[in-house]
């Protein structure tokens, strides 16, 4: 995974609450046993008319969200099956960061073991960026080490996170990187076990 310290991108407005997990990605596309390649399923229901065409009021659909990397969403985002498929397919289209002002425990976990960052903010200041994102294109700056959302009209909000997943996030570790970095000292350990025997 790539980790970052601080970033800056296109932000699209999903004004949509109790968005679940099989609306992010329909049951019918969970058949890939890979993590990629479920970006352009991502709210296929949505995104696209019965024709299979796209449908052009779709927020993603609108030309001046085309590519958009930090979805600011309303709440209960992720609810529903425990699906990993869900974040997975929000990476694949482009997503790094995810703005509700509540998400889905099971949801939440699975968006940060795979370099998502899920930010929770209060209702007021959700809303907020929803009605600009209803107004025009915007962009938004997350700086992780100060744990913070600004915009350059003035927008300021702090979020928190664990220092846990702060500092995976950052780093771009997953947990089997985790493991790895502690590889010295579980070789020493199994050959101790090995003398031992």
């Amino acid at each position: 995974m790539s980790g970052f310290k601080e970033f800056e991108g296109k932000a699209v407005a999903l004004d949509r609450a109790n968005v679940d997990t099989d609306q992010i990605i329909p049951k019918q596309f969970l058949k890939r046993i890979e993590k990629t390649g479920f970006g352009k399923y991502l709210f296929y229901d949505w995104r696209y008319n019965a024709d299979g065409q796209p449908n052009e009021e779709f927020e993603l659909n609108k030309p001046e969200n085309a590519g958009a990397s930090i979805l600011v969403a309303n709440e209960n985002f992720g609810c529903g099956s425990s699906r990993e498929h869900a974040p997975w397919a929000l990476l694949d289209y482009g997503f790094k960061v995810v703005i509700a002002p509540s998400f889905a425990d099971i949801f939440k976990q699975n968006c940060l073991k795979n370099g998502i960052l899920p930010i929770a903010l209060d209702e007021a200041e959700v809303n907020t960026l929803l009605a600009k994102g209803k107004e025009k294109a915007f962009s938004l700056n997350i700086n992780l080490e100060e744990q913070t959302v600004t915009d350059q009209d003035g927008f300021s909000a702090e979020f928190p996170i664990s220092s846990y997943w702060k500092t995976m996030l950052v780093n771009g570790w997953d947990e089997i990187e985790i493991t790895m970095q502690l590889d010295d000292k579980i070789s020493a350990y199994e050959k101790q076990k090995e003398v031992a025997q």
